[in-house]
């Protein structure tokens, strides 16, 4: 059983990693930096992917899952980013947790061991039983999609 705590929602976490565990950088942070484990530097070539690992293994609750999210100053000064953004780290995995990043810039881009290289958020969610149906209440909206109510 997971408990609560007056700080939000207890998990268990195996740290084989050489760094501290994630946290939150400031009072109202939705996500905690993840980092790099690695034995000797990554290089992402421009348009390269690769998995790089963090040494963490999470045991979420029930109803909730991990989500592993770009950082933002990555993707906007060197063009990385998390590939499968946000990559979901469902509550029955007990696998090492991973960061699939992709370089979208134009220079190689070194990742060091320990450099925070992606966030993780955990979130609630909800199952859904689906019913299929042969119609859909009419909405306002529609089937209006991408960019139907313009720019201004």
């Amino acid at each position: 059983m997971t408990a609560t705590t007056s700080e939000g929602l207890a998990i268990r976490i195996i740290n084989k990693g050489k760094h501290p565990l994630p946290s939150y950088a400031t009072t109202h942070s939705a996500g905690m930096d993840l980092r790099a484990n690695l034995d000797a530097p990554v290089v992402l070539a421009p348009g390269q992917r690769a998995l790089i690992p963090t040494g963490l293994y999470l045991e979420l609750p029930a109803g909730t899952e991990a989500q592993v999210r770009p950082r933002s100053g990555l993707a906007f000064k060197h063009g990385v980013t998390v590939l499968n953004a946000p990559g979901t780290i469902d509550a029955d995995y007990r696998g090492e947790v991973g960061v699939l990043l992709i370089n979208h810039g134009q220079e190689p881009f070194e990742v060091k061991d320990g450099e925070r290289v992606a966030q993780l958020v955990v979130s609630r969610y909800l199952r859904v039983t689906l019913e299929e149906s042969a119609d859909l209440r009419a909405t306002e909206r529609g089937a209006g999609g991408f960019g139907h109510t313009g720019t201004r």
